[in-house]
């Protein structure tokens, strides 16, 4: 049997509360990925995901996360994210600057 093989594909710690992009496919690929965000600090934080398959629009509109409470310490993961357009983004931001690292781990087919 035939194991898939994970690496890290992006890691981002954004110094801002604005939606940053860490991940855009390369040209005819497909990426099958899964996101960790780990918060930093002592304290709860808002973090977001959003995947825009076709540009950068990071808004309820592209969100798959919003809003959602992270607690000081806690780790969140996100699966079954797959992504085939290279003019696509997958972004994420955090209510509190430098507190949430964000890291992407998926295959490249």
């Amino acid at each position: 049997m035939h194991q898939l093989a994970y690496s890290q594909l992006a890691q981002h710690r954004e110094n801002s509360t604005s939606a940053v992009s860490i991940y855009s496919p390369p040209v005819d690929r497909t990426v099958q990925g899964f996101l960790k965000l780990c918060n930093l600090t002592d304290d709860e934080v808002l973090v977001s995901v959003f995947h825009d398959v076709n540009g950068t629009t990071y808004d309820e509109t592209t969100a798959i996360i919003y809003d959602m409470v992270l607690y000081g310490g806690q780790l969140l993961e996100v699966d079954h994210i797959f992504m085939n357009d290279s003019t696509g983004n997958l972004a994420y931001s955090s209510s509190v600057a430098d507190a949430v690292n964000a890291t992407l781990y998926g295959v490249i087919r």
